[in-house]
């Protein structure tokens, strides 16, 4: 009976503890300057998501009653669990430290916590703020775009966190230099192809590694040729014509001859087509391939043109060669200060003799 009795009272009690401590927190009754100076709870706690927050609160052998609250709810009192929450547990309760851990904590477990005391039945209070830190998270960027060359473009980058992270945007391009925007809105007037390429968004808030995504943004611009040169070729031998033009879309090519379409397939000329690069293809070129000739590049922003000439050129014959190389073969060297004997029938074998090694090696060579 006297058990009962001591639970009963004991439980009052706490009610009463527990009671009173709740409305001074309620009303925000502070520790008064003349107090003690417990209870002493720690400065401000802060943590990022998902790690433990430890509150503690310093105590001496004068406290009767300890308890620790969030707002107006009573977490601990003393070693008896009030909160159903199963991430926090008690971790010290001693004469000198009463400690309990938030595990996992969340952005909800952010705000303040007080410890509550009982000294001679004064209930006293000291508080502590929970900062809870969130890492940068990208929650909504633009998605990759395809635009025609001088319109304007938007880009959007939202993030969150705690502390509310920065934003910034980059053009991610070799002449490309700082930051093109510190804001979560990228505004582009009159986009150039130059503009073309990867869009890096970028938040940070220094509580983890910045958060980064990338949209690409393509730029569409009509064909421009950059490259047509004519070319020279012998007859009988074989001759390119090559056409170099860049468009976004890629460009289509087509070759003319005096108004008339050239198409692969045929015996002696040959269409090749690769991205921005078309060849005209002749395997054994005739008189009649020579003249001027038309490259066409379009797209469905437009095209254009460019005039190559395919011309003649002379090769030397092979006879003209041998007569060349005859005459030099035959006209003899003449060291310094030499006499010519022209009468003189030795000088003349010799001559012959020096001549002869000469003379073959140059049929062998020829042959």
């Amino acid at each position: 009976m006297k058990t009962i009795q001591a639970k009963m009272h004991n439980s009052i009690s706490w009610a009463i503890f527990t009671g009173l401590a709740a409305l001074f927190l309620f009303q925000g009754v502070p520790v008064r300057s003349g107090d003690a100076t417990f209870p002493k709870a720690m400065d401000n706690v802060t943590v990022r998501q998902g790690e433990s927050a430890t509150l503690r609160c310093t105590v001496d052998n004068r406290v009767t009653r300890v308890a620790w609250l969030n707002r107006s709810t009573i977490l601990y009192a003393g070693n008896d669990k009030w909160c159903l929450d199963p991430r926090v547990v008690l971790l010290t309760n001693t004469k000198t430290q009463y400690s309990i851990e938030i595990q996992n904590v969340d952005i909800y477990d952010e705000g303040p916590y007080t410890c509550s005391v009982q000294t001679d039945n004064h209930p006293k209070t000291s508080r502590v703020h929970l900062i809870v830190q969130v890492s940068p998270k990208i929650i909504e960027i633009s998605s990759d775009i395809s635009i025609n060359e001088g319109s304007n473009i938007s880009l959007t980058c939202i993030a969150t966190g705690r502390p509310e992270p920065t934003v910034t945007w980059r053009h991610i391009s070799p002449t490309a230099v700082g930051f093109m925007s510190e804001d979560e809105y990228l505004e582009i007037q009159g986009i150039t192809r130059a503009q073309s390429g990867d869009y890096e968004c970028s938040a940070s808030n220094d509580v983890a590694a910045p958060v980064v995504r990338r949209v690409k943004v393509t730029v569409n611009y009509p064909p421009y040729i950059s490259e047509a040169k004519s070319t020279g070729v012998a007859v009988g031998q074989k001759g390119t014509l090559q056409c170099e033009a860049s468009a976004v879309p890629s460009a289509e090519f087509q070759w003319y001859k005096d108004d008339k379409r050239l198409v692969g397939g045929q015996k002696r000329v040959k269409v090749e087509n690769r991205p921005f690069l078309s060849k005209l293809i002749f395997f054994n070129v005739s008189e009649h391939d020579y003249g001027n000739y038309t490259c066409v590049a379009s797209n469905n922003l437009g095209h254009t043109n460019a005039s190559i000439t395919l011309f003649e050129i002379n090769e030397p014959t092979s006879s003209a060669l041998f007569q060349e190389e005859k005459t030099t073969a035959m006209t003899p060297w003449k060291a310094p200060g030499a006499v010519s004997e022209v009468n003189n029938g030795t000088s003349r074998r010799a001559g012959c003799i020096w001549l002869l090694p000469l003379l073959i090696l140059h049929l062998l060579l020829k042959f």
